[in-house]
């Protein structure tokens, strides 16, 4: 087996390239996967533009589909050559957090500290999958066998974007029968828009300002598409639900003015979900938070990560019951990662998702 591999690092903002470097040593805990597809997420631009901090040299990515090369002495119940995906957020399942049932906020390697956001490890705070290999920490709690019968490209999304964009539609609380508007339909908003049709919602909005994505966004369970530059927002949603406003919305953009309508269109007592990554401070105008009376919820999700969510999410795609597949536009190889960076970075040519291919 090769000694160095190609991996994509950040360098400082505005720049990730190629580089070599050592394949990872795998511990007794761990497991070493050879990376056959992976992606590019909106968080990942946030980190090449300097929005979101990360040590210089580390590699980037969160959304790994491959195939077992080398398993750790500790770690049973999996083979070498096995087809395998592992969540964004790969949680040890041994810090408080985790036990608390809480386990995206992993304090972190099984520590007994707080850290925001903890168990989001790959290209945060380890290595991650832009890359030839993986090393896989916890492994027993975070691989998942990929079914027979489904491609890179059906569980592309599981790691990351369908988690997501589902916790959102899961956080929301949705009901049989319910209202929900989703702000932007980029992947995770598509995801998001699929969820809560399978959650069982009786009408569901979907709002953007790109064609291709409101097209998308009808093939993923909208009932209603919305364009924000041909329409008030507010105003049709309110129109749509009688008056009522929506049981819930759900914020997958990240900007004030998304948030903001969120808000706006809810009814008394509704539930706001947060899936947005924001880079500045929002604030809450006091007319649609009810002057803080209006029993709203506002929740926020990370994606829930661990072999069992994973082993989930792929169920629902083997059922039939949703196909990702067509949100996979474009396809690069490792190599030239810069370029696919910048193609989706500037969301030209109807980009939804990548498959990066090492």
């Amino acid at each position: 087996m090769a000694t160095m591999m190609k991996a994509a690092v950040f360098v400082e903002p505005g720049r990730i390239e190629i580089d070599d470097k050592p394949v990872p040593d795998v511990g007794p805990n761990d497991a070493l996967i050879r990376v056959t597809t992976t992606t590019i997420c909106g968080t990942d631009v946030h980190i090449l533009k300097g929005e979101y901090p990360v040590e210089k040299g580390l590699t980037i990515g969160h959304e790994p589909v491959g195939v077992i090369e080398k398993l750790g002495s500790s770690v049973v119940g999996y083979q070498e050559g096995q087809r395998v995906i592992a969540g964004a957020i790969c949680p040890s399942f041994t810090s408080y957090a985790c036990q608390d049932g809480c386990a995206a906020q992993d304090g972190g390697h099984g520590g007994h500290g707080y850290k925001p956001m903890g168990g989001w490890r790959f290209g945060n705070t380890i290595d991650g999958a832009q890359a030839e290999y993986l090393l896989v920490p916890d492994a027993q709690a975070n691989l998942s066998p990929v079914p027979d019968g489904l491609t890179d490209e059906h569980v592309l999304m599981c790691p990351d974007i369908m988690s997501t964009g589902f916790a959102g539609a899961e956080a929301a609380g949705i009901r049989i029968g319910d209202s929900v508007a989703v702000f932007a339909q980029g992947p995770i908003g598509l995801c998001a828009t699929a969820g809560a049709r399978l959650r069982g919602a009786g009408l569901v909005i979907a709002v953007d300002g790109i064609d291709e994505r409101l097209q998308m966004a009808s093939q993923m369970g909208a009932d209603v598409v919305l364009d924000f530059r041909k329409v008030d927002v507010v105003d049709e949603i309110l129109k749509l639900t009688g008056g009522r406003g929506v049981d819930a919305s759900i914020e997958a953009l990240g900007l004030q003015s998304t948030f903001e309508s969120s808000l706006r269109v809810l009814k008394p007592g509704g539930t706001l979900s947060s899936l947005g990554v924001y880079s500045d401070d929002l604030s809450i105008p006091l007319g649609a938070f009810a002057a803080g009376l209006g029993d709203h919820k506002i929740v926020t999700s990370l994606c829930p990560g661990g072999k069992e969510r994973m082993r989930r999410l792929m169920q629902t795609i083997d059922a039939g019951r949703i196909d990702l597949g067509p949100m996979v536009t474009h396809h690069y190889g490792l190599e030239d990662i810069v370029d696919a960076y910048d193609l989706f970075s500037h969301q030209r040519d109807g980009v939804l998702k990548v498959a990066i291919r090492p």
